[in-house]
């Protein structure tokens, strides 16, 4: 950790407002914030540039798509985590709850296999070696249309960092998939399925829901109260989906598809997680609620990368300038997510908090990234 570090004359976003000033970093934590201009000796002259806590990741499939870059490349697993790692740093996710499927499929023309208890080992082994520039949570994605849900859950303890733990029920016909011919369009792509093969696959998948389905939902949750760990939906539609989720202790809703859900989650005091492509590209890519619908009826709590990670710091900025208000398009991805997973000691310019700061301004538009510190490091 640095001994002291100054980041002054920039435009510091602090919980409700933005305001001029300087932060002061010690000992990796924010030990003074001050107004106006003047730039002390030895501090970096921001020149007005947006200073806010460090973005904070609660779902992203980034890790994935670094160890297998192409369809059945393993990438060697060390490097790949360095590299994902490294990315977060530079686009100011400072925080991030790495997201791996728990939950496999043994069927040869469908078949995925288990992979995250090894993946987590290699990647908590880095962490303690020190390799990584920023702080990494485990986010467990449970999938209930699998075989093997509950033996990979009991292979994790307390011990692993499971911060997130979210019910995933990729059931065809519901939910993400309502529209079938978006799953054929999603899966064909993938993994280069007839027909034929995509029939079987759908009444695979069904048929795993109804034999397994509410055992595995059951199992899930009582994981995520034995890891101590913040339990999530996921793709909720309708207001009777989010009932039970709620019934089940639910506190975060992943990207609910209709404006119904939405609604439904709010009504149960159930935070609401849109992904930042979606506000980014104008609507979701499986045809379900546009973000930036949900954030103009004051739906919207979160964001997530999901799939790109620069994506979060834009689209904040683009809820920002959509509310007219950019610390609070900003609070969507600090400290809003932050609080609802319980990391109270991050997320806020405040006294006391961790060093994770991010500085930025905003060029053509488009935020552009001009300093990383985790725990008062420059790690980008």
């Amino acid at each position: 950790m640095t001994e002291e570090l100054i980041l002054a004359n920039a435009t510091l976003v602090l919980p409700g407002e933005t305001r001029t000033g300087s932060v002061k970093v010690s000992s990796g934590e924010i030990a003074d914030i001050a107004e106006g201009t003047s730039v002390p000796a030895g501090a970096i002259d921001c020149g007005g540039d947006y200073v806010c806590p460090g973005l904070v990741e609660l779902h992203t499939d980034n890790l994935e798509r670094h160890i297998q870059p192409r369809p059945k490349v393993d990438w060697p697993h060390a490097s790949a985590i360095i590299a994902h790692d490294a990315e977060l740093a530079g686009t100011g996710i400072t925080t991030v709850f790495d997201a791996m499927r728990v939950g496999s499929i043994s069927r040869k023309e469908s078949r995925y296999g288990a992979y995250a208890r090894g993946l987590a080992a290699e990647l908590l082994e880095l962490r303690a070696a020190e390799a990584l520039k920023i702080s990494h949570f485990l986010h467990l994605r449970a999938e209930v249309c699998s075989d093997t849900l509950i033996e990979e859950l009991e292979a994790f303890g307390e011990a692993d960092r499971v911060g997130l733990v979210s019910l995933m029920d990729h059931t065809p016909g519901q939910r993400q998939f309502r529209d079938l011919s978006k799953l054929e369009q999603y899966v064909k792509g993938k993994h280069g399925f007839d027909d034929a093969a995509f029939q079987a696959h759908i009444a695979h998948l069904r048929e795993l829901r109804e034999t397994y389905g509410d055992l595995h939902e059951a199992e899930a949750v009582k994981a995520a109260k034995r890891f101590g760990a913040v339990l999530a939906s996921h793709d909720d539609t309708t207001a009777g989906q989010v009932a039970v989720s709620a019934g089940h202790g639910i506190q975060l809703a992943e990207f609910p598809t209709t404006v119904e859900a939405a609604q439904a989650c709010h009504a149960h005091g159930i935070k609401v997680m849109m992904g930042a492509p979606n506000l980014i590209r104008g609507g979701s890519h499986s045809g379900n609620v546009a973000a930036h619908e949900l954030a103009e009826l004051e739906l919207l709590d979160i964001l997530s990368s999901d799939y790109v990670p620069a994506a979060l710091l834009m689209a904040a900025v683009m809820q920002g300038q959509l509310w007219g208000d950019m610390a609070r398009g900003l609070g969507t991805v600090t400290h809003a997510p932050a609080d609802a997973v319980g990391l109270h000691d991050r997320g806020r310019l405040e006294t006391g908090k961790r060093a994770d700061l991010i500085r930025f301004r905003l060029t053509a538009g488009a935020p552009a990234v001009r300093g990383v510190w985790s725990r008062g490091l420059r790690v980008a």
